[in-house]
């Protein structure tokens, strides 16, 4: 049995103290909206408990799927990779950009720059290029980048025709070899809940994609809530998972911090998926089982 993690949408504070000239774009208005608001949502507590809580269920490898950082500052996006540093190393971390890792032009050269070999696959040559395959135990990984800096009050993900091309070569390679796949991107490319600023403008696309080559479990974040839905895929049905923002405390109005764990066995053909949620339910209180269900088998 092989254990992932998933967690999402840690936004990491608190945001550094930002120069005037770094605010003069789309930046002022979430610098306004996380010293309004969000500030009160995303809690470094909540972060560093949930994680002691990952790093307790010991599993083989630990994706996250995003927004590490809100505004994009340089300052920023260095501090994430202290955070990722702290949470594993990159042979057993995987990360993709969020929106908000993409929030201004040039912060995804940034975190290329600084968290690159976190998401730099297997056959890359030290490029880093997405999709991406990342193989770990029975586990082919695809990582997909729907992050672009957009318009503000704009969260909306997209997916080149190039990249989602590549990705289906990547699924019906991974197939050919008889791994468990993996696909992690930002945005839901399923409909949870219907947010046109923040929707992923090729989901249309991308699951045609996925109903011709296949997967076994596609993960994302973005919405910050618990979401499962199945979408049609080459050898059966698709488990498409979304987590929590893993910074949200409980008792607000979002739901509150959590993270899942997939135990996968079996082969292709006839492989298992177990799900476990772990997280808060009430303040000061420790976190404990959300959720558990069998996914596939």
């Amino acid at each position: 049995m092989y254990t992932l993690a998933h967690l999402s949408d840690p936004h990491l504070g608190p945001i550094p103290r930002p120069q005037l000239r770094e605010l003069m774009s789309k930046r002022l208005i979430g610098y306004f909206n996380w010293q309004s608001n969000r500030k009160g949502v995303h809690r470094p507590e909540v972060v560093r408990e949930l994680i002691e809580n990952i790093h307790a269920a010991s599993p083989d490898h630990i994706v996250v799927t995003g927004d590490l950082v809100n505004l994009a500052l340089p300052e920023e996006i260095l501090l994430a990779r202290h955070w990722l540093d702290q949470l594993g190393d990159p042979q057993h971390v995987t990360v993709i950009p969020g929106n908000h890792d993409a929030y201004v032009p040039g912060a995804l050269a940034q975190t290329r720059r600084h968290w690159g070999d976190f998401m730099i696959g297997d056959d890359a040559n030290g490029m880093i290029v997405f999709p991406f395959i990342r193989r770990r135990g029975p586990l082919g990984i695809v990582g997909v980048n729907s992050a672009r800096a957009t318009a503000p009050f704009m969260a909306t993900g997209h997916l080149s025709a190039r990249q989602i091309e590549m990705m289906e070569l990547a699924l019906r390679r991974l197939h050919r070899e008889e791994m468990f796949r993996v696909v992690l991107l930002h945005h839901p490319p399923a409909p949870v809940r219907e947010i046109r600023t923040a929707r992923l403008v090729e989901a249309e696309e991308f699951l045609a994609a996925i109903a011709r080559s296949g997967a076994e479990l596609i993960l994302h974040g973005h919405l910050h809530t618990g979401s499962l839905v199945y979408v049609d895929g080459a050898h059966g049905r698709v488990p498409v998972v979304g987590v929590p923002s893993a910074s949200n405390p409980p008792g607000r109005m979002s739901p509150a911090a959590a993270f899942n764990l997939y135990r996968v066995g079996g082969k292709q053909g006839a492989f298992t998926c177990h799900m476990t949620s772990v997280g808060f339910t009430a303040p000061d209180a420790p976190a404990s089982l959300i959720a558990d269900r069998q996914l596939l088998g």
